[in-house]
């Protein structure tokens, strides 16, 4: 995958031939210590970040690192160890260091690399296009910052201040190689413009934000289209007001919606699994969801924020139907967490890989107006905050702002509430997911419209 040199290209320090020599002498020295197994990773990463307030630049940002990681088995005892000195008596000096770790480690009967035939082989590691370095200076990444500054000021008078505009270029690349007879790498990119308009003065100032992200710079959305649209959220929420206590309906904007989708990975993941730390053991086969949802992980996505060939482990990764008719198909497992279980890995050691939470039910009308129609009246929830969720028993309680509907309109907007209910009932209780499709990082999902929730207000 993406095996060119890309130092011209990116500023890159260290070619594809070099970090394969590194990991190469880390690997040979691991086998003289005596070492069972043993696996290597060399890394760089470098980028660009602009932060500009109010037409004024802020900061210049360039981010150079590099790291050597080594993991050395003992019999089943592991060891880690890293570096970001590259010369060879340092290589040598970490491996004798993750060698002596594992020699006064306890034994663990399912440590060990991935087994053979899960091991992801050249012919099956396509180039999967996730390298399009970004050549702009900072002038330029600045110029573009204020240009959607000014665009989210320009929206409407009563924008009256900003928490800044941003732009980021961001590229690495890397090369793994382990004793079962893994070898890859590839290079990546990710690059992104953002801003934080305020609108309003005195105690009714409202703050929004939004971003666009992408691995090719040509794909990102136009600068002035993210201020505005910024601009636009900040302003629809002006006004706010705290709302009686109820249960209603609650209606997730799509980014939110993400969020969801985020939990139901988390809970059915392998070190939640063998802890039993998680609302959804033995879920297997089980329904979760409603019969009309369903959940798709595609690693292998052209460009895709969470495409991969092979895992961090270099198990081969493959499409699958993680839930299908709202029965939990599969979990995510490493080959750590599958020998606990008494499982096979799925290819998830590091995360998930590109999933889509899509409705049978959902037609090509249930844009957000028509998902506001099916909520009819209840609330609509564009902001969470704080982290209250327990995943040992699903209890899910969170800060929230958003608009209050009537009659599948908008009627006001709304903050300082808090929504409440169990993460378990919430899937269960999805009644309807939108067309107006988000992709949030690894996970693409509408906005989704849950039946019933608890609404803590004034």
């Amino acid at each position: 995958m993406n095996k060119p040199d890309p130092r011209a290209a990116t500023g890159f320090s260290y070619s594809r031939t070099t970090f394969e020599e590194l990991v190469d002498t880390a690997l040979a020295h691991a086998r003289k210590l005596g070492a069972t197994d043993a696996g290597a990773e060399a890394s760089e990463g470098c980028g660009l970040s602009v932060s500009v307030r109010k037409g004024e630049m802020e900061n210049v940002e360039r981010n150079r690192d590099k790291s050597l990681g080594v993991t050395v088995y003992v019999g089943q005892r592991r060891g880690n160890a890293s570096t970001s000195d590259f010369s060879r008596a340092a290589i040598e000096q970490t491996v004798q260091a993750a060698y002596d770790i594992a020699r006064f480690t306890a034994q663990d009967p399912v440590a060990g690399l991935p087994d053979a035939g899960d091991i992801a082989q050249p012919g099956e590691q396509p180039d999967l296009d996730l390298f399009h370095p970004w050549d702009i200076t900072s002038e330029e990444a600045a110029r573009l910052a204020q240009v959607c500054e000014a665009a989210a000021f320009a929206a409407d008078r009563r924008i009256t201040n900003s928490e800044g505009g941003g732009v980021s270029a961001q590229q690495s690349h890397f090369f793994s190689a382990h004793s079962r007879g893994f070898r890859g790498g590839y290079a990546s990119s990710r690059h992104s413009i953002s801003v934080a308009p305020i609108a309003g003065k005195g105690s009714d100032m409202q703050r929004d934000a939004w971003y666009s992200s992408m691995r090719a710079a040509a794909e990102l959305a136009a600068p002035e289209a993210v201020g505005r649209y910024a601009a636009e959220r900040a302003l629809a929420r002006l006004k706010s007001r705290k709302i009686a206590t109820r249960e209603c309906p609650v209606l997730f904007e799509s980014p939110l919606a993400a969020g969801l989708l985020g939990g139901f990975v988390q809970a059915v993941s392998g070190g939640a699994l063998y802890r039993k730390s998680t609302f959804l053991m033995d879920s297997l086969g089980k329904k979760v969801f409603p019969d009309h949802v369903d959940i798709l992980e595609d690693p292998h996505l052209a460009r895709g924020k969470g495409s991969a060939a092979f895992d961090e482990e270099g198990v081969r990764t493959k499409a699958r139907k993680v839930v299908d008719s709202g029965r939990v198909e599969g979990y995510f497992l490493s080959s750590y967490s599958a020998r606990k279980l008494g499982m096979k890995t799925t290819g998830n050691a590091g995360g998930s890989h590109n999933l889509t939470l899509t409705s049978r039910q959902t037609q090509p009308d249930d844009d957000l107006p028509g998902m506001l129609r099916k909520l009819g009246t209840g609330l609509f929830v564009i902001e969470l905050m704080g982290q209250g969720i327990n995943y040992v028993t699903g209890d899910y309680s969170r800060g929230a702002s958003g608009f209050w509907v009537e009659n599948g309109e908008i009627a006001y907007p709304v903050q300082e509430i808090t929504i409440a209910g169990n993460l378990r009932d919430m899937l269960a209780g999805i009644e309807a997911v939108g067309a107006d499709t988000y992709n949030y990082g690894a996970k693409t999902v509408g906005s989704v419209l849950v039946n019933r929730m608890k609404v803590a207000g004034s």
